[in-house]
């Protein structure tokens, strides 16, 4: 419950992307849109404008009768994704070989298909479209070099051979709808430590929870952080070091933590993740704040309702979170938006950030526009919600060792 028993009238929310090189004000489009949208089909008032910061917007709202005003900041780190993303073709297919050394090698990969398979083979996804796109390559190289056998003498037909750089150029520039290179570098990012946090995204994480930090001592009713995809299991680590420091102070704000699709066994289940391991392991118990997971079956990017610490293999004694619950798209989506969608895997990865026509207005449904700017708190909005009964919990990592 926010300070004194009451309800929310100021909330600030940190949004943390996942592996995405897009600014800020992407997200604000789609928060300005959607909003619009949801607002339109649930029958509540939502206005967005400029924010505080550039990297954020304002929001003010009339939701079940209570007015509520929200400031949003996008926590940026897609300069760094930019900087890994910044390779050329040959240095993408040495990451393929140590991508996929890293999941095979460490035996992650098979456990990982243990839980969901849609997230393995969007993992595999952009290893079998490289090596495809090479085999293509290939095969153009030797049909230039036999074509210039015909009217060539030796040894010009081997500058066939020269045709297998245009055309993996070719696919590089096609990327933004075959995206093998994007989750390409995606994937590597992830497992260029075998699970660890590299030193710039260490340090990334501090000036997060340096600016979490600095709301929770304002006089705003809700801090509510939301970790999207990858961004879920930076949230739980900025999270945990605040905790740890003694950041969150007694009669604060109400600290909450929404995590979105995550992803998380894939750094998790990683045989040097012991700094997040250890960071499931300590949020899950703590009293300081509340946290909800949720994922959707339909997204073939996450690991639906995998609770995130209990699949690693952590749970410690007297678990509290998360809450696992899904979003349920066969039910939230009308029928017609969920048959124009179904087989769009990245537009339904990021489903949770936009509206849903089907929604019936009841208790404990997924909505995010009144988790994020409604009268209620996080925990007091899903207080009366149970636990998806298909949730995953079994543990399945063969790696449980954690940062002292």
């Amino acid at each position: 419950m926010a300070k004194g028993g009451q309800g929310v009238a100021r909330r600030r929310v940190f949004y943390i992307p996942g592996y995405d090189p897009f600014p800020p004000r992407r997200y604000r489009e789609i928060y300005r849109t959607e909003a619009a949208a949801q607002a339109a089909h649930s029958g509540y008032d939502i206005a967005v404008a400029k924010g505080a910061s550039a990297a954020g917007w304002s929001v003010r709202a009339v939701i079940e009768d209570e007015a509520v005003t929200a400031e949003v900041e996008v926590l940026v780190w897609s300069d760094i994704v930019q900087a890994s993303m910044g390779h050329g073709i040959l240095a993408t297919y040495a990451q393929l070989l140590r991508t996929a050394w890293a999941y095979i090698g460490s035996g992650a990969l098979f456990r990982l298909m243990r839980l969901r398979k849609g997230p393995v083979i969007a993992a595999l996804y952009p290893i079998g479209m490289l090596l495809a796109q090479l085999a293509v390559a290939v095969l153009a190289a030797r049909i230039v070099a036999a074509t210039l056998a015909l009217v060539l003498p030796p040894p010009w037909p081997w500058a066939g051979l020269l045709a297998i750089w245009p055309v993996l150029a070719a696919f590089r520039r096609a990327d933004r709808w075959l995206y093998a290179h994007y989750l390409m570098h995606d994937y590597a990012h992830t497992a260029q430590a075998r699970g660890a946090y590299p030193a710039e995204l260490e340090a990334r994480l501090a000036a997060f929870g340096d600016r979490i930090a600095a709301a929770l001592a304002t006089d705003a009713d809700e801090v509510l952080v939301v970790g999207h995809s990858s961004g879920a299991h930076l949230a739980v680590s900025v999270l945990s070091d605040l905790i740890r420091q003694g950041r969150v102070p007694e009669g604060g704000p109400t600290l909450s933590l929404l995590t979105l699709g995550q992803v998380v066994p894939m750094v998790s289940f990683l045989p040097r993740a012991d700094r997040l391991r250890a960071d499931l392991h300590y949020l899950a118990a703590r009293a300081e704040l509340a946290w909800v997971d949720v994922t959707a079956p339909g997204d073939g990017c996450a690991f639906a309702l995998c609770d995130p610490v209990a699949v690693t293999g952590v749970a410690p004694p007297g678990k509290r979170w998360p809450l696992v619950i899904s979003a349920a798209f066969t039910r939230t989506l009308r029928p017609e938006t969920w048959a124009r969608l179904r087989w769009r895997f990245f537009r339904l990865h990021f489903q949770y950030l936009h509206a849903f026509d089907a929604l019936s207005g009841d208790a404990g449904e997924y909505d995010y526009f009144r988790i994020t700017a409604g009268p209620l708190t996080l925990a007091r909005r899903f207080a009366r919600r149970a636990p998806s009964q298909s949730r995953i919990e079994a543990p399945a990592s063969r790696y449980t060792s954690m940062a002292a």
